[in-house]
């Protein structure tokens, strides 16, 4: 438990390449992984109520203040697995079979870029590159916030943006990024074709030197008076259109 305990500091969670998953919908993902989960910590009325989900866990009975020390959440479900990391290589993820696929440069709210991977998981993206000064894949709340879709897709993390914006590229994939101000139509492009989707910052998107390096800049239509979308929001909005078009 002390030793798990540790896993709530980045810096270790990167130095022992392990991370802790909080819920049963995280559990449930975490075990459908090969030799991803180290050991799963529940309380006793946890390992009752998921019975069926932890038959065949390696699980360590604690108590619900012990439990609750592993956990962020306000109402911790008491069931925490503690597994290895998953991220891959960004020459693996982004694969000559690659159609579609979401590269976050500099997305730092954990909510946020946990939102944009479960939605590239609906929308039946083949990956997720997290790039340059992006929230670390394996918060606690980056985690939650996937419900489970982090160990469903293949993701990267990648400190220099630009270089997954080539590799992207070179596997012939069309580089879109989405700006407010770019010069097509969100509803007006041609997105039928293998596309990798570029999305920045919160707060003040893509730097223009990134996304000049795109093919084009594609807008969201605002026909209403918001002066814009949630990136999260954008992004769903981004990927079903391509993947509608790619299925069309």
């Amino acid at each position: 438990m002390k030793e798990a305990r540790k896993l709530s500091r980045r810096s270790v969670r990167t130095e022992r390449r392990l991370f802790l998953a909080d819920g049963p919908k995280a559990v449930e993902g975490a075990l459908a992984v090969e030799a991803c989960v180290v050991e799963v910590f529940a309380t006793p009325v946890a390992l009752e109520q998921y019975a069926g989900l932890l038959a065949d866990a390696p699980v360590t009975l604690v108590d619900e203040r012990a439990l609750a020390s592993l956990s962020d959440s306000v109402s911790p479900a008491g069931v925490v697995a503690m597994c290895r990391h998953l991220d891959a290589p960004l020459e693996h993820v982004v694969a000559v079979s690659a159609r579609l696929l979401a590269i976050c440069a500099d997305v730092r709210d954990p909510g946020n870029a946990g939102t944009v991977i479960r939605t590239a998981d609906a929308a039946g993206a083949d990956a997720v590159v997290l790039a340059g000064r992006s929230v670390d894949a394996y918060n606690p709340k980056t985690v939650r916030s996937t419900v489970g879709s982090l160990f469903h897709l293949p993701f990267a993390i990648e400190p220099d943006p630009a270089v997954a914006v080539r590799a992207a590229q070179a596997r012939g994939l069309t580089v879109l990024a989405a700006d407010g101000a770019g010069e097509v139509d969100l509803f007006e492009a041609d997105l039928s074709g293998p596309t990798a989707w570029l999305f920045g910052n919160e707060a003040w998107g893509l730097p223009d030197e990134l996304a000049a390096l795109a093919d084009h800049r594609v807008a969201i239509p605002i026909h209403g008076r918001a002066e814009s979308l949630n990136l999260s929001t954008a992004a769903a909005v981004c990927l079903y259109a391509s993947a509608r078009a790619q299925r069309a």
